[in-house]
């Protein structure tokens, strides 16, 4: 996978169990992959799905778990899209504590214009910009 980033775990992601709740590792996917459109499709500016009419919606979230994250500052997350559709494209992650796989995941994300409320084809904004990154064309 050619992206990688770092989400900071926060105190209330431990459960009673001394790990994090399965149901943060969602929100990590989330993180990862907005920091991998802001990276990739916008430039480095954080503010540039907010500035746009263009959006994703989640159509599929799906998540495996390998092994218990316990108290780390951290997890890394990384992210690739393999394949990118019409209107939709799936991302696939893993997370990792301290190097070792705590889960995989995927989710598959539709495009859609917000001003509209409607699936659109990939922006080719976003379809140049993706498809240079992970497949070098």
């Amino acid at each position: 996978m050619n992206f990688e980033t770092d989400v900071p775990l926060r105190f209330d992601d431990l459960d009673t169990y001394g790990h994090v709740n399965n149901v943060r590792y969602g929100t990590y996917l989330e993180e990862a992959r907005i920091d991998y459109l802001v990276e990739v499709v916008g430039d480095g500016d954080r503010g540039f799905l907010a500035d746009s009419d263009d959006g994703i919606v989640i159509k599929t979230l799906e998540i495996e778990f390998e092994q218990p994250v316990r108290s780390a500052d951290s997890v890394t997350v990384s992210v690739r899209v393999p394949r990118l559709g019409t209107t939709s494209f799936p991302f696939e992650y893993e997370i990792r504590d301290d190097g070792a796989v705590a889960a995989t995941g995927e989710t598959t994300v539709v495009t859609y214009d917000r001003a509209a409320g409607e699936p659109q084809p990939i922006p080719e904004r976003w379809r140049d910009a993706i498809s240079e990154f992970e497949f070098g064309q």
